[in-house]
């Protein structure tokens, strides 16, 4: 395993420090947390969050829709946990009114009322507009500008990768017409994973991680996919987004209507660049999280929607290549990064200094065993973990491993490590997306 940095790469230790020191002890609130089941009927399930990090099942209210299973469409594998197709499906609006989540299964978004104890009430389930390819949709993103009242729903499969759905006063949903891709002239297949605005809402952003469907490329005689197709002048290249070709972030400019305007494509500068976090202390500063180039990177905005991306901190990969380091999660202070490692079956932390990033613990937490039947892109036994998320007193972070069909939660240290202090039963391999508050 990685050995923990020691290295500053600047700005002020002490102050850093003592801001650290909060993390790992509750504001004494609690609260509440959202994940869908991903089932085929699908569900959300709503979890009171004790001060004490401690999550208590309060009730699981249907979507209307339905998830994808247990089956993944972008491997067409029958049974496994979540792994490509995104980050970001259960949302809160920013005023806590609403809940939005998904429906992977058949390419619907369902709007939930939050009640002043948590509680969900469904308010409205419509189609995006995408059709069902096979046994599953890949809807499987969410983005909200609350000002403009618009949803911006991303999918796996395209070409119309993102369709835009509006929403009233009341939660109530109305498709739009616009459609927009992340396909460029020589790649027609491509795999986008999540949307997410800038915070002034001028932008919005995608990541990506395959150029193509690893289901389409078919696998080796071990069962592992086939990462590499045939060209037609006889050499052979990646299918990982951004790899070698430099196109694998995309940003769309937002107009005044909620609509999108024409796409840019950006240098990720690291392979399958998954997952984007912005920092809320610094608005045109992002982390991104790569799934095969395995590591993290800090990326800025400016404001023509210009993208310069600072070097890729990578984590050790003695275990295999690629780690799949598809989520993050970011504390509130803006002083660490949680990463998952699919692949890895655990998460890495890295601290965000003054000038750039550093790894803090590398594993942060215990690997977290599965059943045995799902593996990595490295072939590596994993528990399949997926989304994350972070407490708004960054005192604890949850994290979904499908395969072993566990939510857990942890509490945050100050030297960037997690400690287990919770545990609950879920689904077996289909959860994902999770938001609270």
């Amino acid at each position: 395993m990685a050995k923990e940095s020691s290295m500053t790469m600047g700005g002020n230790m002490s102050k850093e420090m003592g801001m650290s020191q909060s993390m790992g002890m509750s504001n004494g609130r609690g609260g509440h947390l959202y994940m869908q089941t991903n089932e085929t009927r699908n569900a959300v399930v709503h979890y009171h969050r004790g001060a004490d990090g401690k999550i208590t099942e309060v009730d699981r209210v249907s979507t209307g829709g339905a998830g994808s299973g247990t089956f993944k469409p972008i491997s067409g594998q029958e049974s496994a946990p979540n792994a490509f197709e995104g980050a970001g499906s259960v949302i809160l609006s920013p005023d806590r009114r609403f809940l939005f989540t998904t429906n992977g299964g058949d390419n619907s978004v369902s709007s939930f009322a939050v009640a002043e104890d948590g509680r969900l009430t469904l308010v409205d389930r419509k189609l995006t507009g995408n059709p069902v390819d096979g046994k599953s949709g890949t809807a499987k993103s969410l983005a909200f500008a609350a000002s403009k009242g618009m949803l911006y729903v991303l999918h796996s499969f395209g070409p119309d990768h993102l369709r835009l759905i509006s929403v009233d006063s009341e939660g109530e949903l109305t498709p739009q017409p616009g459609r927009y891709t992340a396909n460029t002239p020589d790649k027609t297949d491509r795999v986008p994973t999540m949307a997410v605005l800038s915070p002034d809402g001028r932008f919005l952003l995608v990541g990506t991680t395959f150029d193509r469907p690893i289901a389409h490329t078919g696998t080796y005689p071990d069962g592992s996919p086939i990462l590499w197709v045939p060209e037609s002048d006889g050499t052979y290249r990646v299918i990982a987004s951004n790899a070698p070709d430099p196109d694998g972030l995309i940003v769309f400019p937002v107009r005044d209507d909620g609509t999108l305007g024409a796409a840019r494509f950006h240098d990720a500068k690291g392979g399958s660049p998954f997952y984007l976090a912005f920092l809320k202390s610094r608005p045109d500063t992002f982390v991104i999280g790569y799934a095969v180039g395995d590591g993290c990177a800090l990326a800025t905005i400016d404001g023509d929607g210009k993208i310069n991306v600072g070097p890729l901190v990578k984590i050790d990969t003695s275990a295999g290549l690629p780690s799949e380091l598809c989520w993050l999660g970011v504390s509130p202070d803006d002083r660490f990064v949680f990463a998952t490692n699919f692949g890895y079956s655990y998460i890495t932390s890295y601290r965000i200094n003054g000038k750039g990033l550093e790894i803090a613990k590398d594993p942060a937490c215990p690997k977290i065993p599965g059943d045995g039947t799902a593996r990595g892109l490295n072939t590596t036994v994993t528990s399949g973990p997926a989304d994350n998320w972070v407490t708004p007193d960054g005192a604890f972070l949850y994290q979904i491993y499908g395969n072993a069909a566990k939510l857990l939660g942890y509490a945050t240290q100050p030297d960037g490590s997690l400690k287990e202090v919770t545990s609950a039963q879920i689904p077996y391999n289909s959860p994902q997306g999770l938001a609270g508050f």
